[in-house]
């Protein structure tokens, strides 16, 4: 795969960014919703298929290219960029992946046409990203599927047209994905209030009760949930959130040193003060860092490498810690007015955190990074003795 476009492209979309998204970004969350009018503009310029391939009306970037316009659209709002990683990598890119014919042309078109919003359903009440946990059912009935149970934290649920639900056979156990479209019979949705941030990623309690589906809403064959489904549309979901937490950690980077520079204190620039360069300068060093991790992450997946999954992992992992330090210590610079919701920091600072959470958590990337750490450098010659 190669890059046609690194500039075009990118450039269209800072300008979008600037123009469309980062002027709203706080009205955004005030409203609890991104504007229809902006999903609208998304789906024109076909940034909601942004990834996918020209037979499915995207626009097949490279994963570098893709990853920098999740970077400036997160860097307008997270909501934004968050609308990508739901609808376009855990929804779009996995039916492009398992879907059959029919599925990717009554789903994928649609989304990236902007017609459709899709959203994942896996998370549970008692359940996150354990996939092999879930509690939902489902039994086959005749020709069809009955599923019944309830998902938690749907990102975008609110508005929603269709799901992909994660469920399981209790008397095999065996885990399988399905189309769940928003208007069917025994389909509940409720709007999930009281958020620390992104509320504008309308995160919705999905229940369904004896929801039935055909059989042509199953994704892929059963038993694929788990290890085929839920597992690849998880990794896609973490490659953009891993560029999200770069474009939310850019940002606070930007205020951080606008306002140094312009803010006087003692009959100088806080910028001169030393502690405060000392900030800035490992607010620099560490996002030059996590992108750099991103963009390792983006060429491996363009040329499969075997360990494109891990480095995706540890790429989002530590955008996603250092999202949450820069954002932390551009409340610290502002002072009082990093409190303030005049600033954006203060968002920033509320959404960094989400990125610690989503698509598994800091905790579970740790887990795998250090399994991989432990198969690759285990060197049992060079210690004899313990």
């Amino acid at each position: 795969m190669t890059i046609t476009s690194p500039h075009s492209i990118l450039e269209e979309v800072k300008q979008f960014a600037e123009e469309e998204i980062r002027p709203f970004a706080a009205e955004f969350e005030q409203q609890k919703a991104l504007s229809r009018e902006l999903i609208k503009k998304m789906g024109e310029k076909r940034y909601l298929a942004a990834s996918f391939p020209a037979q499915y009306g995207g626009l097949q970037l490279h994963p570098l290219e893709y990853g920098n316009l999740v970077e400036e659209i997160g860097k307008g709002a997270l909501s934004a960029a968050m609308l990508l990683t739901v609808t376009t990598g855990l929804v779009g890119e996995t039916l492009i992946r398992w879907g059959s014919d029919y599925q990717k042309a009554q789903y994928v078109l649609p989304i990236a046409r902007g017609e459709k919003v899709g959203a994942f359903a896996l998370t549970e009440p008692g359940v996150g990203s354990g996939a092999k946990d879930v509690k939902t059912s489902y039994e086959k009935a005749g020709d069809k599927y009955r599923i019944t149970g309830r998902k938690k934290w749907i990102s975008f649920g609110e508005i929603a047209d269709f799901f992909i639900v994660i469920a399981s056979d209790p008397t095999t156990n065996a885990i399988s994905a399905f189309l769940v479209d928003r208007e069917q019979e025994g389909v509940h949705i409720r709007k999930i209030e009281g958020l620390l941030s992104c509320a504008a990623s309308q995160l919705a309690d999905i229940e369904l009760h004896d929801v039935e589906v055909d059989a042509d809403k199953l994704i892929g064959k059963e038993g694929m949930g788990f290890t085929g489904i839920a597992n690849f549309a998880l990794d896609q979901g973490r490659f953009n959130v891993a560029w999200m937490g770069v474009g939310l950690a850019q940002e606070a980077l930007e205020v951080m040193v606008t306002y140094a520079r312009k803010r006087n204190q003692s009959g100088q620039k806080i910028f001169n003060f030393q502690l405060i360069k000392g900030i800035i300068g490992d607010a620099v060093t560490n996002v030059h860092a996590a992108r750099s991790l991103c963009r390792e992450a983006a060429r491996m997946r363009a040329d499969n490498h075997p360990d494109a999954i891990v480095q995706t992992t540890m790429a989002k992992y530590f955008s996603s810690v250092v999202a949450n330090k820069v954002a932390s210590d551009a409340v610290q610079v502002l002072g009082a007015n990093g409190c303030c919701n005049l600033y954006p920091v203060e968002r920033l600072f509320r959404e960094a955190k989400i990125l610690e959470i989503i698509e598994g958590s800091s905790q579970i990337q740790q887990q795998i990074i250090a399994m991989h750490g432990a198969n690759r450098y285990y060197q049992p010659k060079r210690i004899t003795e313990v």
